[in-house]
């Protein structure tokens, strides 16, 4: 069963770029544009793990007739 701590990790991250987005667009801040690319990469690889993982779930259990 896919694991909702996993998600809940996944909205946070989100929540923890919004400080780098602001830097970044609103103040031209390039080292916030760089630490934004790199948690928007580790969201990316998070969701696909979930979304792995949400398959695997989905597939293993039997389907109703």
């Amino acid at each position: 069963m896919a694991n909702y701590e996993r998600f809940k990790e996944l909205k946070d991250l989100l929540t923890g770029l919004d400080g780098d987005a602001d830097k970044f667009y609103n103040k031209g801040n390039s080292a916030a544009g760089t630490r934004l690319r790199k948690g928007l990469q580790d969201m990316k690889n998070l969701a696909q793990s979930i979304r792995l993982e949400v398959q695997d779930s989905k597939n293993s259990v039997p389907a109703k007739k």
